[in-house]
């Protein structure tokens, strides 16, 4: 590899070997091109969501639980999810301003106006079947993703990744028996906090699968969740995840079903580089032992790994101007030098950032660090909701990458989720949907993102906080006349 190709791959760009040649977006029977959905759309007096996930893709995902709200009036099964996919990708995340977008969708359609009322929307929405909502993110990310082009996998091998994060929300007695606050906050004082595991496709970005759980107590770590869905990891893939994934019986088990993976190595591991069987400089194959039986682990299931496994070890050295030389020391199953060299080990590892950035958008772009509804099953169909609608913008930053001849990570996901939102309503308003296509496609083209690969921002806040007291005791004890 030249030195040439390996800082460009070192720092994220494109270079001629990796631009893809403009193509169209290979079509799915439920997941194809947006021109063709707003084509569906308006010919129908669906709403201008229908361009999204269409009715016909949600009847056959839900089956027969579609039945409880199918036979309502206004808010059916397909209404009700594509007002909730407006209301999570809206910066007004109230259900008033979902229901007045329905409202004027009527209107404008030739239909009588609904109520403005909020109550038959929640109703309704408390009615969507939790397992339905579930396979629907995963078909949607499996499809999404089947769709790109073989040319954005990583030496053929589709790459995903994993990271862990939390979510709170609201203070009930409901949300608080099933998903407890934190030890060290008093009674009244915290809120109720979920743990959360989102395996993601290195590709497109899309959200493969997702597992959530309390935030303490027994079999509710960040590794417990992520066994829980390590099935969605197929063969030949490569899984890209940090020191948190590297224990050994998750490394075996992955080898195991013939995934390839890529992780930082564990912090109670220790180093030599002057043992095992030498492939270059800073890279070595190593023999890591079987490790004594977890608690956890039956004796059946710990005879039936390995005593053994081989792991290829490779040191990477960070150089950032003004900084100290960093050293990595990444693990992996991907042991032939010749066609996995270490630069380019090292240029996909860097890209395991790429996980927080999702992470990022689905909880600071589109608000998901704190859920608003108040029962556990609506938290965890509200996360679903989450996820389904950053996958279909996702889904169309694939699109828009195929027309600029860019990958969709080089997109700015806020600038298309506002261009989205904002764009797509003049739906009706716009005589041909392949100039509304033309034009959205222009405005996610539009707005890239910098490449900043070292970028130190020191975590310091310009604008002071208000100087209010810190909560100690329930809200109502604050008030006058109680105690």
């Amino acid at each position: 590899m030249t030195a040439r190709r390996f800082t460009c791959d070192w720092f994220g760009y494109l270079n001629s070997h990796t631009l893809i040649a403009r193509k169209r977006l290979v079509s799915h029977p439920n997941f194809n091109s947006l021109r063709s959905r707003v084509e569906q759309a308006r010919r129908s007096s669906d709403p201008f969501l229908l361009s999204l996930i269409s009715k016909k893709t949600i009847q056959a995902v839900f089956g027969d639980a579609s039945a409880v709200l199918d036979s309502a009036r206004i808010y059916n099964t397909s209404v009700t999810l594509w007002v909730f996919l407006s209301q999570v990708m809206s910066i007004d995340h109230g259900c008033v301003a979902a229901v007045a977008r329905l409202i004027v969708h009527r209107v404008a359609s030739g239909l009588s106006a609904c109520s403005a009322e909020t109550g038959a929307y929640c109703i309704a929405r408390d009615k969507l079947d939790e397992d339905s909502m579930q396979r629907l993110v995963i078909q949607s990310g499996r499809e999404i993703e089947a769709s790109t082009p073989g040319n954005w996998r990583w030496n053929g091998h589709r790459v995903v990744t994993a990271d862990g994060t939390t979510v709170t929300m609201e203070d009930t007695l409901a949300n608080q028996a099933e998903y407890p606050q934190q030890k060290a906050q008093a009674t009244g004082c915290g809120q109720p906090i979920a743990r959360m595991v989102v395996m993601f496709a290195l590709g497109s970005g899309v959200v493969l699968q997702m597992a959530m759980g309390k935030y303490r107590g027994k079999q509710t770590g960040e590794i417990s969740l992520y066994r829980e869905i390590e099935d969605c990891l197929g063969k030949d893939d490569v899984f890209l995840a940090d020191r948190a994934y590297a224990g050994w019986f998750d490394m075996a088990r992955g080898m195991k079903r013939g995934v390839h993976v890529v992780v930082r190595k564990h912090h109670m591991r220790s180093s030599d580089f002057r043992t095992g069987r030498r492939l270059g400089k800073d890279d070595h194959i190593i023999v890591l032992e079987r490790p004594d039986r977890r608690p956890w682990m039956s004796l059946e299931e710990y005879l039936s790994y390995p005593k053994s496994i081989e792991i290829r070890e490779i040191r990477i050295r960070v150089k950032t101007k003004g900084f100290r030389t960093r050293e990595i020391i990444v693990h992996t199953s991907l042991l032939d030098a010749e066609r996995y060299c270490r630069e380019e080990l090292a240029s996909l590892y860097r890209r395991r950032w790429q996980a927080e950035l999702n992470l990022r958008s689905l909880k600071t772009v589109m608000q998901m660090d704190h859920l608003r509804c108040k029962k556990p099953h609506r938290v965890r169909n509200e996360v679903r909701a989450h996820m389904l609608a950053y996958n279909l913008i996702r889904q169309l930053m694939v699109e828009a990458a195929l027309e600029a001849e860019v990958e969709p990570w080089q997109l700015s996901f806020k600038a298309t989720l506002s261009s989205f939102v904002e764009i797509l309503p003049m739906l009706c308003m716009i005589k041909s949907e392949s100039d509304l296509c033309a034009i959205l496609y222009a405005c996610c083209r539009s707005h890239t993102v910098g490449n900043r690969p070292d970028r130190y921002e020191p975590r310091r806040k310009k604008r002071r906080p208000k100087n209010y007291k810190l909560m100690q005791k329930p809200r109502r004890r604050y008030k006058p006349n109680e105690k």
